[in-house]
C-alpha cells in the first residue's frame, strides 16, 4: 500500500479522491465492473507514454499489470456475467489498489527530480508493496468460478507467477545518481567544492535541470517538503538515514547532514532584527520581543526607538521573555535537544548550534555565493539578471548567507546593475541590496562603496518599476539604522524629496517604506532643515489621514517639531493641528501617543502662534481628558504635560486681567528667560472645574514630579497654581 506520506504530499498539489480510501458500497456487479474498467483505462491512457524521470521500470511494470486487469474487466463487462461474492470482494479491493496506484504514479511524475532521488529506495518499496497486494488479490481471486477464455486465464496465471516471485527492484542508474548526489554533499561537508563540470553534467545532462524555470520548480518543491514536516522520508538504515526533525548528529551519515540542513525554526522564535533564533528573548518597553544581543547593539548605537514599530522607547530596560523562552525549551525538548538552564548562556549557544546550518550547508552556500558573484562579474546580461535574482533569494534568509555573499564581492557588481536599462535586473539588484543591508556589517560595505548610495537614490527617483522604487526606499530605511549614516542619506541629492513623493503618491506598501525611512531620518537632529526644505513635512502632515502610515507620520512630526525650524514649518501647515487631533480621537493607542507628543513639542518649540492654534482647538480638552484615562503610559504623561500648558495659560490670563495672549506672552518671556519651555502663554479660554479635578486626581504622580522640576528651576510650583484655581 502506498504510504500516507505520499498521499499527504500530493494533497497540497492535487487532492486525491475519497475513493482512494473507501471501497464502493453502492455499486451493483455490473456498475462495479464498468467503473473498474473505466478507471483502468484512464490510468493506462494517462501514464503509458509519459516520460518518467525516475522509477521508469517500476512504473511501466505497474502499468502493464493494470493492462492485464483491463483485459479481464472488459471481458466481464462485455459478457455481462454474474459474479460470485468472492469476486465482488476482490474487485472492491482492486478498486482501492487502482486508486493507490494512481496516487503513486502521480507522485513520481509531479515530484522534483532531486526529491525522487533522495527517496529512491522508499518509493521502490511502495511499488513492491503494490506488487504484493496484486499477488494476494490474485491468490484469492476465484478464476475457476468464472467462465474465462483460455487466453485471459493464461494472462492472469502468468501475472500471478510474476508477482509471486517479484522482489524489490532498485534501478541501478537511479541508485548511482542518488549516491553521486550524496558524494557532492559529502564534498561540501568536507569543505571541498565539487568540480563545476561534474556538477553541470549531473544537474543539466542527467537530471535535465536546464533553465531557471526548472531550477525554480525544484527549489519550490523542496522548500514545500521542508516546511510541511509531513514525514515523507522513510529511511533505509542499511545505507542512509534521512531526518526532517532535529536530532543529534551522527558522524558518517551524509543524509543526517541533509536532515539537519532542513530544520525549520518557528517564525516567532526568530529575532525581527537578525532573523535568527533568539537565544535570549527579551521584551522592550513597546512590548516587542528581540534577542538580547541584537537589541542591545541597536540601543548602543544610539537608537531610542523600537526597530519594528518605530515607537519611541519609554525606558532602556530589557525584560526577559520567560514565556517565549519556555516555548523554545519545549520545542527543543520535542525534538530531542538538551536545553540547559537559562542561567548558562554558553549552553544556550551550544543548544541552538544544532539548529544552525551544518558544515555541508555552509560550504554549499559559500560555493553558491561564489558562483553567483562570478556570473555577476563575467556572465552575459541575461546571466547577470538571473544571478542577481538568485542572490536576492539567497540573501532573504540567514545572516550567514548575507555575509558570504558580501564577502564574495557581490556588492560592487550589484551596484552596476542598479543603473541597468533592464527593469528585471534593476529590481533584482536593488532588492538584493536591501536583503544584504539587513546584516549590520554589510551596511558599512554598501555605504563605503563609491557611488552606491547615489545609485540607490537614483532607483528611488527613476526606478523602472514600482517595486524597485519601494525597495530602494526600504534600503534607505535599513541603512539609516546606523546613526552616522542618517545625515549622509538626507544630504544625498533628491533622497528626502523622493521619499516625500513616494509617501504622497505611492502604493500602500510604498508609503509604508517611505514613512519609515523618513521617520528614521527624523531621529537625527541635523536633518530637520533638510526635512523642511524638501517638502517632507508637508507630506507627513498629509499622511496623518492615511491609514497604515499615520502613526509613523505623527512620530516623525513629533521628532521634527523639537527643533524651532521644524516647529515653525509644522505650524504653517493648515491641517497639522487638525490632523493630530483627529489621530488623538480615532487613532490607535500608539498613534494617539505620537499625536499628543507632537502637539506638546509644537507648543514647546513653535512660538506664540503655534501654541495659540493648539490651545484654541475646541476638542483638545475633551481629547486630553479621554487620553488621561485610556492612553498608554507615555501618552498619559504627554497629555498631562499638555494639560499643564493649557492650565498655565488660563492662570496667566487671570493674573493679567485677561489682557490677551500677546501681553501675557511678553511678560512670561521677560520674567522667565530660562523656563523649561518658552511658550507658556496666556489665552482667554475657560477650562471647566471638573477638568481641573480630573488632572488633580488622575495624574497626581505627574503633577508631583513636575512640582519638583519647576521648583528646582526657580519657577512657581504646581501646588500654588492649583490653589489659585480652586
Amino acid at each position: 500500500m502506498a504510504s500516507a506520506a505520499i498521499v499527504s504530499s500530493l494533497r497540497r498539489r492535487r487532492s486525491p479522491s475519497l475513493e482512494a480510501f473507501l471501497a464502493p458500497v453502492d455499486l451493483n456487479e455490473v456498475a462495479l465492473v464498468r467503473t473498474l474498467a473505466t478507471i483502468s483505462m484512464e490510468l493506462i491512457f494517462a501514464f503509458s507514454d509519459r516520460p518518467w524521470p525516475f522509477q521508469r521500470k517500476n512504473s511501466r511494470s505497474l502499468i502493464r499489470k493494470i493492462e492485464v486487469f483491463l483485459v479481464l474487466l472488459e471481458f466481464l463487462r462485455d459478457c455481462n456475467l454474474s459474479l460470485p461474492s468472492a469476486a465482488v470482494l476482490c474487485f472492491k479491493e482492486l478498486y482501492l489498489l487502482l486508486y493507490r496506484s494512481k496516487i503513486l504514479l502521480d507522485y513520481c511524475l509531479q515530484s522534483s527530480k532531486l526529491w525522487l532521488l533522495l527517496q529512491n529506495q522508499s518509493i521502490s518499496g511502495h511499488f513492491h508493496d503494490l506488487n504484493q497486494e496484486i499477488s494476494t488479490l490474485l491468490d484469492v481471486f476465484p478464476m475457476e468460478e468464472l467462465e474465462l477464455t483460455e487466453d485471459i486465464r493464461e494472462q492472469l496465471e502468468l501475472l500471478q507467477k510474476q508477482v509471486r516471485r517479484a522482489k524489490l527492484f532498485l534501478d541501478k542508474n537511479d541508485e548511482g545518481l542518488r549516491l553521486r548526489l550524496y558524494s557532492f554533499l559529502d564534498d561540501f561537508g568536507s569543505g571541498r567544492i565539487p568540480d563545476p563540470v561534474e556538477l553541470r553534467l549531473f544537474f543539466v545532462d542527467r537530471l535535465g535541470i536546464r533553465d531557471a524555470k526548472s531550477c525554480r520548480a525544484e527549489i519550490e518543491f523542496l522548500e514545500e517538503q521542508i516546511y510541511s514536516h509531513e514525514g515523507d522520508v522513510e529511511p533505509n538504515e542499511s545505507e542512509v538515514e534521512m531526518s526532517f526533525g532535529i536530532k543529534k548528529p551522527r558522524k558518517g551519515l551524509i543524509t543526517q547532514e541533509i536532515g539537519d540542513t532542513f530544520i525549520t525554526v518557528p517564525k516567532d522564535f526568530c529575532c525581527p532584527i537578525s532573523l535568527d533564533v533568539m537565544r535570549d528573548p527579551v521584551i522592550i518597553s513597546t512590548g516587542q520581543t528581540y534577542d538580547r544581543t541584537s537589541i542591545s547593539r541597536w540601543m548602543e548605537e544610539g537608537h531610542c526607538s523600537c526597530p519594528k514599530t518605530g515607537q519611541m522607547l519609554a525606558h532602556p530596560r530589557l525584560v526577559p521573555n520567560r514565556a517565549l523562552r519556555n516555548l523554545i525549551t519545549q520545542w527543543c525538548t520535542a525534538y530531542g535537544i538538551t536545553l540547559d538552564p537559562p542561567d548558562s548562556p554558553d549552553s544556550v549557544v551550544e543548544t541552538f548550534a544544532a539548529a544552525l546550518p551544518t558544515k555541508a550547508a555552509i560550504e554549499a552556500n559559500k560555493a553558491t555565493a561564489a558562483l553567483l558573484v562570478q556570473q555577476l562579474a563575467s556572465g552575459s546580461q541575461g546571466a547577470k539578471t538571473v544571478a542577481a535574482r538568485e542572490i536576492r533569494l539567497l540573501a532573504k534568509t540567514g545572516k550567514e548567507n548575507r555575509a558570504y555573499i558580501a564577502e564574495a564581492g557581490a556588492i560592487p557588481h550589484l551596484l552596476k546593475l542598479l543603473s541597468s536599462p533592464n527593469s528585471v535586473a534593476q529590481e533584482n539588484s536593488v532588492t538584493a541590496m536591501l536583503n544584504l543591508s539587513i546584516y549590520d556589517k554589510n551596511k558599512s560595505r554598501i555605504m563605503d562603496e563609491d557611488g552606491c548610495l547615489g545609485l540607490i537614490v537614483e532607483v528611488l527617483i527613476f526606478g523602472h518599476t514600482t517595486e524597485a522604487r519601494e525597495n530602494a526606499a526600504a534600503t534607505l530605511f535599513s541603512l539609516s539604522a546606523v546613526h552616522d549614516y542618517k545625515k549622509r542619506i538626507a544630504d544625498e541629492g533628491g533622497a528626502v524629496e523622493a521619499l516625500a513623493g513616494l509617501l504622497r503618491e505611492g502604493t500602500p506598501r510604498g508609503r509604508k517604506d517611505a514613512v519609515t525611512a523618513l521617520f528614521n531620518l527624523s531621529t537625527h537632529t541635523d536633518n530637520c532643515a533638510r526635512m523642511v526644505a524638501s517638502g517632507a513635512v508637508t507630506a507627513l502632515v498629509a499622511a496623518l489621514g492615511t491609514e497604515g502610515v499615520a502613526e509613523e507620520a505623527a512620530g516623525a512630526l513629533a521628532l521634527i517639531v523639537r527643533r524651532p525650524i521644524g516647529a515653525e514649518a509644522v505650524g504653517r501647515e493648515e491641517m497639522a493641528v487638525a490632523g493630530l487631533l483627529g489621530m488623538m480621537r480615532c487613532g490607535t493607542p500608539r498613534g494617539k501617543e505620537n499625536a499628543v507628543a507632537a502637539l506638546l513639542e509644537l507648543c514647546r518649540s513653535g512660538g506664540t502662534a503655534a501654541t495659540e492654534r493648539v490651545l484654541k482647538a475646541p476638542a483638545l480638552a475633551g481629547l486630553l481628558q479621554t487620553l488621561l484615562f485610556t492612553g498608554t503610559k507615555r501618552a498619559r504623561r504627554k497629555a498631562a504635560s499638555l494639560a499643564r500648558v493649557f492650565q498655565r495659560c488660563e492662570n496667566a490670563a487671570l493674573h493679567f486681567g485677561g489682557l490677551g495672549v500677546g501681553y501675557a506672552f511678553a511678560r512670561n518671556s521677560s520674567a522667565n528667560t530660562d523656563a523649561s519651555f518658552s511658550s507658556e502663554v496666556s489665552m482667554q479660554m475657560p477650562i471647566s472645574v471638573p477638568f481641573h479635578f480630573l488632572l488633580y486626581f488622575v495624574m497626581p504622580n505627574y503633577l508631583t514630579n513636575q512640582n519638583e522640576e519647576f521648583s528646582k528651576n526657580g519657577q512657581v510650583g504646581n501646588s500654588i497654581m492649583w490653589k489659585s484655581c480652586f
